[in-house]
């Protein structure tokens, strides 16, 4: 199988050169595996970003360059390859200006599938996918690669994006016939939460699948990472920021998303993403020059580029600066 670049774009400049170029996995993988991220920066000096909480787990396969990820209430990480599960929180990923890799956007319940980890073991935390519990063993008879950091070299030495792209779908599609299939019930709980942007009742969720909201609570842990109600604030937020973006009102898009009113909306925001909704669109407007930006989630606002005076105290105190 082979995958096919939608998206290429590259940069160079006085600040250094990048370079990202975005596919879509083999049908068979999706919705699953949302999409592929090929990254190479290449940057005069370090870089910064706030990332925001989304609705969907994220795996980046790093070729050689490490990258330091902080997260408010947690001491950093600093890893090649990492893997997010779902969050609620904002961290900031910086490197010193050179990276290089490949990003996997993954639906979570196509992550459990992947990696054979209960979900909730990986909520708010970035690990090493070399680290996760059971990846090894499960994928020990269908892997040619010890483990995912040889998967990543692997990928670095093949000449193009294109045989990277086919080797994940081959990898992949190996890897989710291996593992253990997610409940039928919270993919269509999970759809239902995403197509209405977080604003369906818990309770009629769970009688939409027949389910208690007790086992839909069990199960989305298990199988999301975030419970039914965590999962809907942050697809509502995701939500919330999509219209900001565009160009909504603040007291717009609080009625939009079912916040109670602006007030909420502000409050959520801030407890989310480490900044207001006014600081966070006008961060969007106005990135640091030379910059190359982009956002983890096709046609969403997942990320701020930032000043390294506005991030250096995040760690501390839960927002740029």
């Amino acid at each position: 199988m082979a995958a096919t670049a939608v998206r290429s774009r590259s940069g160079h400049g006085p600040g250094g050169s990048w370079e990202t170029v975005v596919a879509p996995p083999h049908p068979r993988l999706r919705p699953g595996i949302i999409s592929y991220r090929g990254i190479r920066l290449a940057l005069d000096r370090p870089r910064r970003r706030l990332e925001t909480p989304i609705g969907a787990s994220t795996l980046l396969l790093g070729f050689a360059e490490p990258l330091r990820i902080s997260r408010a209430g947690r001491p950093p990480a600093t890893l090649v390859s990492v893997y997010s599960g779902p969050t609620t929180t904002a961290a900031v990923g910086e490197h010193g200006g050179r990276m290089s890799g490949i990003e996997v956007l993954l639906m979570p319940w196509a992550a459990f599938t992947l990696f054979g980890t209960p979900q909730h073991e990986l909520t708010d935390r970035v690990v090493d996918p070399d680290d996760l519990p059971h990846a090894l063993g499960a994928h020990r008879n269908t892997s040619r690669w010890a483990g995912v950091g040889e998967l990543a070299a692997a990928l670095a030495a093949l000449p193009t994006w294109a045989d990277r792209f086919g080797l994940l779908d081959d990898v992949f599609t190996r890897w989710s016939a291996a593992g253990a299939p997610s409940s039928a019930r919270v993919v269509r709980a999970w759809s239902e939460l995403v197509r209405t942007g977080g604003a369906m009742p818990v309770t009629r969720l769970a009688e939409q699948v027949g389910w208690s909201v007790r086992q839909l609570e069990n199960r989305f842990r298990e199988q999301i990472g975030l419970g039914p109600k965590a999962a809907a604030r942050v697809l509502r937020l995701q939500r919330a920021r999509r219209l900001l973006v565009a160009g909504r009102s603040q007291a717009e898009t609080a009625a939009a998303c079912g916040f109670y009113d602006q007030a909420h909306l502000s409050g959520e925001f801030k407890a989310m993403t480490g900044c207001t909704p006014r600081e966070f669109t006008v961060a969007r407007q106005v990135p640091p020059p030379g910059s190359p930006t982009a956002d983890r989630m096709p046609g969403e606002a997942t990320s701020l580029v930032l000043a390294s005076d506005r991030s250096a105290d995040f760690s501390k105190t839960g927002g740029p600066h």
